[in-house]
């Protein structure tokens, strides 16, 4: 009988600590977590969301692909790198393809690549950037090299009828430096420049 006592006694012990903690880690954590960011940091807390006309476009910390339905580049906008992210820029399929520098899948894939981002450019296929022909980590990377972005000015400008020096002034508007100051490379986030080629028709 106290043995019986015992074992539900603990079994009262264990339910109620599990509602505690469900409350305070599963409820109570999250928010103060959540309204912690909503106060310090709200743009990073929703995703950095961009904006055209009011309307939500895209965030400025997850790409996009600029094709038409059937996957064609489109030749107005700048285009992104590779995604191997679901269909690509998948957020919920984030991954890199996962193979090696010398797997014959990834080897066919980057010439592929290399001759159609030399052939849409009208450029040398040996000018064309390594982030031109490979995926980032995530497959979710907005950022392009700056040498990516530059051998895209001429096509972008002839297709708009701007000024190539005017294209080449919003890329150097939309260039990043590295983070504090040191860490990484200078890059181009493709999702901003392009939302700054649009407002430039509004």
């Amino acid at each position: 009988m106290a043995s019986s006592r015992s074992t539900v006694r603990q079994l009262g012990t264990a339910v109620r600590a599990l509602v505690v903690l469900t409350l305070v880690l599963g409820v109570g954590y999250p928010l103060a977590i959540t309204g912690i960011g909503q106060v310090a940091l709200p743009d990073r807390a929703d995703g950095q969301p961009l904006t055209l006309d009011g309307v939500t476009v895209g965030s400025a910390i997850i790409g996009q692909s600029f094709t038409d339905a059937d996957g064609a580049a489109l030749s107005a906008w700048f285009q992104s790198r590779p995604s191997a992210a679901g269909d690509g820029y998948d957020g919920g399929g984030s991954s890199g393809s996962n193979l090696g520098p010398e797997n014959p899948d990834l080897v066919a894939a980057v010439e592929e690549r290399r001759a159609a981002v030399a052939a849409f450019e009208g450029v040398d296929p040996a000018s064309v950037p390594a982030d031109a022909l490979t995926a980032s980590a995530s497959g979710l990377d907005p950022h392009i090299s700056p040498e990516y972005a530059q051998l895209q000015v001429p096509r972008v400008a002839a297709e708009r009828g701007l000024a190539e020096s005017d294209v080449e002034a919003l890329v150097e508007e939309n260039t990043q430096g590295p983070d504090l100051g040191f860490l990484g490379e200078e890059s181009v986030n493709v999702v901003e420049l392009n939302l700054a080629l649009a407002r430039l028709d509004t």
